[in-house]
């Protein structure tokens, strides 16, 4: 399987200590979650309605700005593995580097799957995909842009994981055309990646398509009722993603200490160049810090937030330390 962050698994493997001891900042996962609260006893043993699902769209769709058809998922992930099966294997082309599951996904089910650099290189392709703002480097794409693209390409795969704090890149408010795709996570904005709750907006033929791969119960009892209260919570949003701009800012600030310099990233991760990320990941893991390295690109070291001022604090000291 692809590598990803969060495999404290492997950090606890070569450095000690158990999952309580750690602070995870390999992934780009809120670390100051939505606090769920209570939930009512019928979302744990009754099965989710339809009523309760449309509810949950609705939620979704006033969130993400958007009217056109939309599917809840579980985790942003299902999303992606069904995407090869909306038309038969041909060209796909992935904007990289990016979330490596695309490659992944499309070359088990047949594909041909090219990473390409260049947003004009994904021109011609039966599905193109690309991730807006990208992971690991943050790099954005004005909306016009890909719009443009539209034409060129048999269907359009924007994933937004990391849009919510960056509204004005979305492309939701277009997901009713036709050919173009857009996916949400929930889990990291929000902080509750193991509720397993994503989304994907598009023209309704496609979502027919993928709610029928999807099944019933695509999303569980409890993520319903989450994923509603938690995407109707504007002023939470709001609070947030300025809190998160004060952080990111500030993380930037702690780094420069040690001569890093900053590569891109979004509000909820960094990306610096280290010159040794290996050496750099050793350096914060033995203060029980977790970060995330990338094979492909020797210096890159990838950062989440902490979430309170003592992780805070234990990323400083092992920063100088």
């Amino acid at each position: 399987m692809p590598e990803h962050g969060g495999n404290l698994d492997l950090a606890m493997q070569r450095f000690g200590g158990d999952a309580r001891d750690w602070i995870d900042l390999s992934t780009g996962i809120n670390r100051k979650p939505y606090p769920v609260g209570e939930l009512p006893e019928t979302v744990w043993r009754a099965l989710p309605s339809r009523s309760a699902i449309e509810a949950l769209h609705r939620a979704a769709r006033e969130a993400y700005g958007t009217t056109a058809a939309i599917l809840a998922t579980n985790g942003a992930q299902a999303a992606i593995q069904w995407l090869p099966h909306l038309a038969p294997p041909g060209r796909s082309r992935i904007l990289g580097p990016t979330y490596n599951e695309y490659a992944a996904v499309f070359s088990a089910s047949g594909w041909d799957v090219r990473e390409v650099s260049d947003l004009e290189a994904l021109a011609g392709a039966d599905i193109a995909v690309l991730a807006n703002p990208n992971n690991p480097d943050g790099k954005r794409y004005e909306p016009s842009r890909l719009l443009a693209l539209l034409s060129r390409v048999g269907r359009l795969v924007v994933d937004e994981s990391f849009a919510d704090a960056a509204p004005e890149l979305s492309l939701a408010p277009a997901a009713g055309k036709q050919g173009l795709l857009i996916l949400r996570s929930f889990g990291k904005f929000f902080g509750l990646a193991g509720l397993r709750l994503g989304f994907v907006a598009g023209a309704e033929t496609d979502i027919a398509a993928l709610s029928a791969m999807a099944g019933p119960w695509p999303v569980s009892g409890p993520a319903i009722a989450i994923g509603e209260r938690a995407l109707s919570d504007r002023e939470w949003a709001k609070t947030t993603s300025a809190r998160l701009v004060r952080d990111s800012q500030r993380l930037d600030r702690e780094v420069t200490k040690l001569g890093w310099t900053l590569v891109g990233g979004t509000l909820l991760f960094r990306l610096y160049e280290t010159g040794n990320a290996i050496r750099a990941q050793q350096r914060l893991a033995c203060a029980q810090v977790w970060s995330r390295v990338f094979p492909d690109h020797n210096g890159w070291l990838r950062l989440g937030l902490p979430g309170n001022e003592a992780e805070w604090a234990r990323l400083s000291a092992a920063l100088t330390g």
